[in-house]
């Protein structure tokens, strides 16, 4: 069922079964469509979970994939990197650092920088290193700003449906 159109695109109506089931993929990802089932209750079936997490799938509103943690793999240096660019430039430039595998977040800016990045790196040197030898000689960067991440809060790749979008019908 379809609940509002934004920019021509219908968004799906959310309701709390839906919410549960998004809540316990972020915490296991793996779990089985029988257990989502019985950690919910309420009644719901194994065959209600798989269609629902199927059509959150096939709505774009979830997916279902691996993270990788950065500091598990040796790369506990994070940084954003601000790029102030030739306004000619941002779209080729934002698809060249995209590239990169130490880039894990690409995107357009407004305000004083046109590029977001958010890079990963063994250490500060080796961010330096990126940052001024990498991006820095890249045609049409005309500045960079890091801003080293010592502690993340919130990581946006684990974000919960909120509840404020919840249906309550």
């Amino acid at each position: 069922m379809y609940i509002s159109a934004v920019g021509g695109a219908y968004l799906i109506k959310i309701d709390a079964i839906d919410k549960k089931i998004s809540d316990i993929l972020l915490k296991d990802g793996r779990m089985s469509c029988a257990q989502i089932a019985k950690r919910i209750g309420e009644e719901i079936s194994e065959r209600a979970v798989r269609y629902r997490i199927n059509r959150l799938i096939n709505n774009g509103v979830i997916s279902v994939r691996g993270n990788v943690n950065a500091e598990g793999i040796g790369l506990p240096v994070c940084a954003d990197v601000f790029i102030e660019v030739e306004p000619s430039q941002v779209k080729t430039i934002a698809m060249q650092l995209a590239e990169f595998e130490s880039v894990s977040y690409i995107a357009y800016a407004t305000g004083d920088t046109d590029i977001s990045i958010q890079v990963f790196t063994r250490d500060n040197s080796a961010m330096f290193d990126f940052v001024t030898e990498v991006v820095g000689k890249i045609p049409g960067v005309r500045k960079t700003h890091i801003s080293f991440v010592p502690i993340k809060i919130k990581d946006d790749h684990i974000w919960p449906i909120p509840s404020f979008i919840v249906s309550k019908d």
